[in-house]
């Protein structure tokens, strides 16, 4: 199916039809895209509780720096689903030219940051000895893999604005199978391959990141899923640049400050020790997984709206903000309670050796699972927002929830309470109660539906537009 007959399919008749039509294959590539973790923590479980620790510490931090640079991608996939809705193929396949060139020199920035200062921050967060070093060879592989990354989330997002969406699912089908083949052998070793580790799992998920991100380039170079990119398309465009860094900046400043109080957060689970480090690790690999549909439905609710808004059907868009918040919480009350009832055998499949990790990840486990169904209704209007362009409202509720509401509470139920660690576990769930009721009045406070990027009286976007007809970029 064509670009143009997708998007009016889109566009058109029943929006459950078309909420599902997007959610179930970015679902199930989130879902298959978490098998690289999931077979990195089989493996990595059958090392021992240090490695499972090592593995736990680092994921913060990575995210953290995934975050910083994942403004250009939410500001690219924001615009392409508008300018998709309006019809406006010619800056379509503009916009994602410009937003590859500025994810990739993120990336490449962020990478050799993070390679140098890999051994401060494990320093400055506390990891302990008989964990520092696995940490280390776990994080500057993945810091090196970057690159590859960052690409195929890019590409994977700009796919998904289009409507494209079961292409990016086929990719990481091969590349999982791949992953999975992989992983044993490079931690274990075989002949004369030597095992590597903790770092074998990092090296494994690059080498199939890079295949994913040259196959992601190839189809946008070859344009045969309605966008069709040549290199002239690669040249700097200030005026974009300019407009994606004020729609960008926010969104970055909202996913660091998620992964800076995650990584926070690991600080304060490590002062309690490699044991409740390791119990965090498995607890938030199943959170991982469980709000998987919930990330999906966020997207495919955000490509619906940002669509509808870019062609001007402002009551579609309204209805498909309103179905999808209640489609979320359904969706994840299920699998939280999916998750409360499987969660000891859920955590004796991560570490199967080590009973004091496995009641203890089981518990962190059972007290999240009850607020899922909240964190699907935060992440929907999240997802609303930021394809109606309005990038601050979603900032400030993460930093709210993070910074005022999560991390202070974490540390006084953990610190100054009789709970311990176990209090650091109740914050979650106490924190997405307080946070739903605040992102609910917010949402309906704010006249996202009214904000169209592609019809705003800027002078800059139109001189782009005009640049663009009279080069005949697009013939």
């Amino acid at each position: 199916m064509n670009t143009s007959s997708r998007t009016t399919q889109l566009l058109e008749g029943s929006i459950i039809r078309s909420l599902l039509t997007l959610a179930l294959p970015i679902v199930l590539t989130n879902l298959l895209q978490s098998g690289y973790q999931l077979t990195d923590a089989f493996w990595v479980g059958r090392l021992g509780g240090e490695a499972v620790a090592a593995v736990s510490v680092s994921f913060p931090i990575i995210f953290l720096m995934i975050a910083l640079g994942a403004g250009f991608s939410i500001a690219g996939s924001t615009l392409v689903a508008q300018y998709t809705g309006a019809r406006n193929d010619r800056m379509v396949n503009h916009v994602t030219a410009q937003t590859l060139i500025m994810v990739l020199l993120s990336a490449i920035t962020l990478g050799i940051i993070g390679f140098v200062c890999a051994p401060g921050i494990l320093r400055l967060i506390g990891v302990e000895p008989s964990v520092f070093n696995q940490a280390l060879g776990f994080l500057r592989v993945s810091f090196v893999g970057m690159l590859f990354m960052f690409t195929f989330a890019s590409f994977q997002s700009i796919m998904n604005a289009i409507g494209q969406t079961r292409i990016p699912t086929m990719i990481v089908f091969g590349t999982v199978l791949l992953n999975l083949l992989l992983d044993p052998l490079f931690i274990f070793g075989w002949g004369p391959i030597p095992g590597l580790g903790v770092m074998g799992a990092a090296l494994a998920t690059v080498g199939t990141q890079f295949l994913a991100s040259l196959i992601g380039l190839i189809i946008l170079l070859r344009g045969n899923y309605g966008i069709k990119l040549h290199l002239r398309d690669f040249t700097p465009d200030r005026t974009y640049i300019k407009r994606a860094f004020k729609l960008g900046f926010p969104a970055s400043i909202e996913q660091s400050s998620r992964a800076l109080g995650m990584s926070v957060l690991t600080f304060l689970v490590a002062s309690f020790g490699t044991l409740s480090v390791a119990a965090y690790g498995v607890g938030g690999n199943v959170t991982m997984i469980v709000i998987i549909p919930a990330f999906g439905l966020s997207i495919a609710i955000g490509v619906l709206v940002g669509q509808n808004i870019g062609a001007g059907k402002i009551e579609r868009a309204q209805a498909v903000a309103k179905l999808g918040q209640w489609l979320s919480f359904i969706t994840l009350t299920v699998c939280g309670l999916l998750a409360f009832t499987f969660a000891h055998h859920i955590a004796r499949f991560f570490v199967p050796g080590d009973a004091d990790v496995i009641r203890e990840g089981a518990r962190f486990i059972q007290i999240m699972s009850f607020s899922f169904g909240l964190i699907g209704v935060q992440m929907a209007v999240n997802g609303i927002l930021r394809a109606a362009g309005n990038m601050m409202a979603p900032m400030m509720m993460t930093i709210v929830s993070q910074w005022v509401v999560l991390f202070p509470l974490a540390y006084i139920l953990s610190k100054h309470t009789d709970f311990g660690i176990t209090g650091l576990w109740y914050a979650f769930p106490i924190a997405n109660v307080i946070m739903v009721v605040i992102a609910l009045v917010w949402f309906n406070k704010i006249p996202w539906q009214t904000k169209n990027l592609t019809k705003e009286d800027h002078e800059e976007i139109r001189a782009t537009q005009e640049i663009l007809i009279e080069e005949g970029v697009r013939g």
